[in-house]
């Protein structure tokens, strides 16, 4: 397999054949195969069954159960087992375990009980994996690799983190003066004298030092890609031909996910979609940006590495037991999205461990039930589909920009009560799934040409780059959309001396002439049309520019001291135009604001979609495919959108019923896939 394949349409499943005796190993691939699995993931917690002592290896179960899922034409995905380093190790190499903000050890037990700046867990850790990567180069049942599982921050504050981030600090600013002036260390009587005095945040207090506290955060974000590069490393040198992934988890992460990405071939998502009666009408809404936040790691298709099976617990009370086609639905929801392979976590519920109740596709009693069987439906839909689908991919005309700086320092300073910057992002996000605009997710960072729309939430740190990237892409016919609390700070988290949104006033039209932290109160907002909403978290008191370019949109009303004054606005830029929202208004307003946007720019939108419905297209060489899925408990009915033929029931992939303004009815969890017909 080369990693050209990876982009073809498959499921798997997670699988630990060191929890299980060997005589299900043979029973469990058998019917892994019956039921349609094309690959497994092993080996991600098992170094202690792969290296029992410092320097003794013990591949042979590996051996043995690799072998025989590739007599039965399964392939394999090997996880390297960092994320859990065994008690001989912790044992003789203490410096392995993070040490806590509040100076405790993070005790092994549990997992992810690893520092990522340990030189003991990087040599040994890579010196398992190198062993692991030349014995199963030529493999032929083994594909790719997974690096870690679900890296997260830590704050260690290890002897050895604390040398590092000297270090990184060193070479980031070279001296102790500068350090001095960057940070601002001269509040509070924090200016350095010495480097032995710089360490990290010991007591994790929040008020802190903020530039300190976001370059901390930065050293770490460059600590989990050096420990990740070490193992990558490692593996390449042996197996060129294998892909490289890692599975992220779980979002808003602290983590950096695109320096992360930088090096995998692609990114992998462990989605776990909430099964909650109360969490239904979200829940569809959190996975798809969940999803096109994966999709953007890489600006490409990527895995579901762990795929919702059952009802999880473990780490909390137990969720709902998914009802029947919940499985299917989000597998196809995933696949609407960039999705080309899901794992599913996990083949069967664990009968040890602390992971008991996280169920798999079959329960503890080892019968198969009505999940595995809406796998084995799923499954066979998606091989039949493969040929069509394969080598697809959505295709958006809109971008939201997410940034990892910015996440991290409005955590470090919360601006308001209620105001988030990953929930506010969510908010655009939705507005756009509810009218069927696919949308990408991408580092702020990233180029623009691709996009007709740009939406940039809460720029609160911004430099000339990301500035000029901007002013350019709105000059050139782009249409921007930028919000309150842009332009605040520099990258060093230090206020600017600038009338907001600082370098990007001239682009926006506007200046912020005052502003209030409304918080969780709620003010009115009144439209041109004289329609009334609310808003809240924030409220920019704008000034729009000379020249009569700058329309106002929306002011304030009600007895605040600046009602009548503007909070939306609009502005011609070259041959392009920007938008203002110096407020958070609410979903209603924001979805005729951006409905208003799409008309003017021609992207396609679909009005009156019902709740729970999401509509998708990937498109390729083969054509493209519409997904309209109802991830809902309540059955639900739409009109078809312009001409496509049935292909998830067609004869022959194309011939099936041909749609073209017909109603189309969705059951509960129901799933539609059409194919354009040009």
């Amino acid at each position: 397999m080369t990693k050209s394949d990876y982009t073809s349409l498959r499921m798997g499943v997670d699988y630990y054949p060191e929890h299980w005796d060997r005589s299900l190993w043979e029973q469990d691939a058998l019917l892994m195969k019956q039921s349609g699995v094309a690959l497994v993931r092993i080996g991600e917690f098992a170094w202690s069954r792969l290296e029992p002592r410092e320097g003794e290896y013990d591949f042979a179960w590996m051996d043995e159960a690799i072998d025989l899922f590739g007599s039965h034409g399964i392939d394999v995905v090997i996880g390297t087992p960092t994320h859990t380093p065994p008690r001989w190790l912790t044992t003789k190499y203490p410096d392995v375990l993070p040490i806590t903000p509040n100076g405790g050890v993070f005790q092994p037990g549990v997992r992810g009980h690893r520092c990522f700046n340990s030189r003991s867990l990087r040599r040994l850790g890579e010196r398992l994996i190198e062993q692991l990567a030349e014995r199963y180069a030529q493999h032929p049942a083994v594909i790719g690799w997974q690096i870690d599982n679900e890296f997260s921050m830590l704050d260690s504050q290890s002897e050895q983190a604390t040398e590092d981030f000297r270090d990184w600090v060193y070479r980031k600013y070279g001296t102790l003066e500068r350090l001095n002036q960057e940070w601002g260390t001269v509040v509070w009587s924090g200016e350095y004298s010495e480097w032995n005095q710089l360490t990290p945040p010991l007591g994790g207090s929040p008020y802190q030092n903020p530039s300190f506290l976001l370059d901390f955060a930065r050293f770490q974000w460059d600590s989990i890609v050096d420990f990740q590069q070490g193992q990558i490393s490692a593996i390449r040198r042996h197996c060129p031909d294998h892909f490289i992934t890692h599975n992220f988890h779980s979002y808003p992460q602290r983590l950096d996910l695109y320096a992360v990405g930088e090096e995998l071939d692609f990114a992998s998502f462990d989605y776990y979609p909430n099964t909650s009666p109360e969490k239904a009408a979200t829940s569809p809404y959190s996975g798809a940006l969940s999803l096109d936040i994966t999709r953007g790691i890489k600006r490409q298709n990527f895995w579901i590495m762990e795929q919702l099976s059952g009802s999880p617990g473990g780490w909390m009370p137990m969720w709902r037991m998914p009802q029947p086609g919940y499985i299917r639905a989000y597998v196809w929801q995933a696949i609407a999205r960039g999705a080309d392979t899901l794992v599913h976590f996990r083949w069967r519920s664990a009968t040890v461990g602390a992971e008991q109740f996280w169920h798999g596709l079959i329960d503890h009693s080892n019968v198969s039930g009505r999940r595995l069987a809406e796998f084995v439906q799923t499954s066979a839909e998606l091989q039949r589909l493969a040929p069509l689908l394969g080598q697809t991919s959505p295709k958006a005309q809109v971008a939201i920009l997410m940034s990892p700086e910015q996440l991290e320092a409005l955590r470090i300073q919360k601006q308001a009560d209620s105001f988030d910057y990953y929930e506010n992002i969510k908010t655009y996000h939705r507005v756009l799934t509810k009218l069927g605009i696919d949308c990408d997710v991408i580092d702020w960072r990233q180029p623009l040409d691709a996009y007709q729309v740009v939406i940039a939430p809460h720029l609160y740190l911004l430099d000339d780059e990301v500035a000029e990237r901007l002013s350019h892409f709105a000059a050139d016919g782009g249409t921007l959309v930028t919000t309150a609390r842009t332009g605040v700070k520099n990258l060093q988290n230090v206020c600017e001396m600038k009338l907001l949104p600082g370098l990007l006033a001239d682009c926006t039209g506007v200046t912020v002439r005052d502003y209030d932290p409304l918080g969780s109160d709620i003010v009115r907002l009144d439209d041109r049309e004289g329609e009334q909403f609310a808003c809240s978290q924030w409220a920019d008191i704008l000034e729009p520019a000379d020249g009569g370019r700058t329309e106002v949109l929306a002011t304030y009303g009600g007895s605040v001291f600046f009602a009548g004054e503007a909070t939306i606005t609009r502005h011609e830029f070259g041959r392009g135009e920007t938008y203002y929202i110096g407020t958070h208004p609410e979903e209603s307003y924001l979805r005729g604001l951006l409905l208003g946007i799409m008309q003017k720019v021609g992207i396609p939108y679909i009005e009156g979609l019902p709740a729970s419905v999401q509509v998708s297209v990937r498109s390729g060489e083969s054509g493209s495919y519409l997904f309209i899925l109802n991830l809902g408990r309540e059955p639900r009915r739409i009109k078809s959108l312009g001409a496509y033929s049935d292909v998830m029931r067609g004869e022959g992939l194309l011939s099936g019923k041909l749609y073209n303004g017909h109603e189309i009815e969705l059951e509960p969890y129901g799933v539609e896939i059409f194919r354009l017909i040009l």
